[in-house]
């Protein structure tokens, strides 16, 4: 009996894939192009002296490239005992319901924090934003908001606030 109690608590019962806006898809890939192309040209232009540049552009190009696929958007998802969001491979945050004591909607502007990606904004909230568009913002109990991008931020923040009255 206890172990079907925790399959349930551990049932997802909203997921969500939120990708990064289009700004951030054309800059990544006009970046990419950008640089592999130069280290194609220098080579090709001069391939003994230039080999070594070119070899190190094509590096660098797939280091941005391995970056943008890490980051390329958030999954969310929820629980009955927990809120997970987790942006690329190492970022994962991971919210006990109980913890909640707010939940609003909120646009994630450029002023408040800087840019998209993993922020801190000037209002001292922590941020997970793929584009300046809707985001949910919590309240938590002794830490800091946590304001992450989504497409549909009243239906996380009405079942956060049903799963935590119930």
């Amino acid at each position: 009996m206890n172990q079907n109690n925790r399959k349930n608590e551990n049932e997802v019962l909203y997921t969500e894939w939120v990708p990064v806006g289009k700004f951030v898809k054309i800059i990544a890939l006009c970046v990419f192009v950008s640089i592999l192309s130069l280290g194609i040209i220098l080579t090709a232009l001069q391939p003994i002296e230039m080999s070594l540049v070119g070899i190190l552009l094509g590096v660098i190009s797939l280091v941005i490239y391995l970056f943008y696929y890490n980051y390329r958007g958030l999954k969310v998802f929820i629980t009955k005992r927990l809120l997970g969001v987790d942006y690329g491979a190492f970022n994962h945050k991971r919210i006990l319901l109980n913890m909640i004591i707010d939940c609003s909607v909120v646009k994630a502007h450029f002023r408040t924090f800087g840019g998209v990606g993993i922020r801190l904004g000037l209002d001292g909230s922590s941020a997970y934003n793929t584009d300046f568009g809707d985001a949910v913002k919590l309240t938590l109990k002794d830490k800091r908001p946590f304001v992450f991008s989504t497409r549909n931020p009243q239906k996380i923040c009405n079942l956060l606030n049903e799963l935590s009255n119930s």
